[in-house]
C-alpha cells in the first residue's frame, strides 16, 4: 500500500466520520480522483482498504457505497465496543505508566475545553484521543488493534451521539470518573464505568437513531437542491473511452 493510498483512505474515512459521506452514499472514482487531483488507481486502492474495514460495501453494477448499519447491528457493535474498552480500561488500571497518565490527563483537559465551549466537533477529536490513550495504556497490542478497528467503524455514530443535548457534559463527567479510577488503579471501577460510557441503550439509542434520520433527511434535501448536469449527447471519442 502506497503512502498516497493511505492518505486517501484516511481522507475518505474522515468524510464518512464527519457525515460528508452518509450511509448509502455512492463513491464515484472519477469524481474522487478529480477532487483529490490523483489518478483512479490510488482511489481504487483506498476504496478497497475501506471495504476491507467494513466502512464501504462493493455492490454489483453500482460500485462502492458507504455501508449502512441496521439498528440491531449498531446495538451489537456498541455492545462489543463496550466490552473491548472495558478490557482496555481494566488492563490500563493495572499497567498505565506515569507518562501515560499525564498524557491522558492532558487529553481530558482538551475535552474540558471543548465541552466548556459547547463545541461537539472539537470534543469528538479530543474524545477520540482520550479513548485511544486508554487502548494503548493497557499494553496489549492485540486488544488495542481490535479496539481501534471497531472504533473506526463506529466513528460516524459516536460523533453523532455528541450532538445530543447535554451529552458533552455527561461524557466529560464520565471521563473524570474513568480517569480517577485509573489514577487509583481501580480495575473494576475503570472497567464498569467505561463500559457504561460506551454502550448505547435506552434513550441514548433513541436519540442516536433520531439524529441519523435527521442527517439522512438533510442529505436528501441537499441533493434535491443540486441542479442536474446537462446531458452530453455528443458521440464519445476513442480518448474519452479510455481511463
Amino acid at each position: 500500500m502506497s503512502k498516497l493510498s493511505e492518505y486517501l483512505r484516511e481522507a475518505i474515512e474522515e468524510e464518512i466520520a464527519t457525515g460528508l459521506l452518509m450511509p448509502g452514499a455512492h463513491l464515484d472514482e472519477t469524481d474522487l480522483a478529480n477532487r483529490f487531483n490523483v489518478s483512479r488507481t490510488p482511489i481504487r486502492e483506498a476504496i478497497s482498504l475501506l471495504a476491507g474495514e467494513g466502512l464501504l460495501e462493493i455492490r454489483p453494477r453500482r460500485g462502492a457505497v458507504v455501508a449502512r448499519v441496521t439498528p440491531q447491528r449498531l446495538i451489537e457493535m456498541f455492545e462489543v465496543m463496550g466490552e473491548l474498552e472495558s478490557m482496555c480500561a481494566r488492563l490500563a488500571a493495572r499497567r498505565i505508566t506515569e507518562a501515560e497518565l499525564l498524557a491522558l490527563e492532558s487529553a481530558h483537559e482538551q475535552c474540558r475545553n471543548a465541552a466548556a465551549s459547547s463545541d461537539p466537533d472539537a470534543y469528538f477529536y479530543a474524545n477520540e484521543d482520550f479513548h485511544h490513550k486508554i487502548y494503548l495504556a493497557g499494553h496489549n497490542t492485540y486488544l488495542s488493534e481490535q479496539a481501534f478497528a471497531l472504533q473506526r467503524k463506529l466513528r460516524p455514530y459516536r460523533r453523532l451521539q455528541l450532538r445530543v443535548h447535554n451529552r458533552l457534559k455527561k461524557s466529560f463527567d464520565e471521563h473524570q470518573t474513568i480517569l480517577d479510577a485509573l489514577r487509583e488503579n481501580d480495575e473494576e471501577r475503570a472497567a464498569a464505568t467505561i463500559r457504561g460510557h460506551v454502550v448505547v441503550q435506552g434513550e441514548r439509542f433513541t436519540d442516536l437513531l433520531a439524529g441519523l434520520a435527521q442527517m439522512e433527511l438533510a442529505q436528501i434535501n441537499a441533493l434535491q437542491l443540486v441542479p442536474s448536469a446537462p446531458r452530453n449527447l455528443a458521440p464519445k471519442t476513442k480518448d474519452a473511452l479510455t481511463t
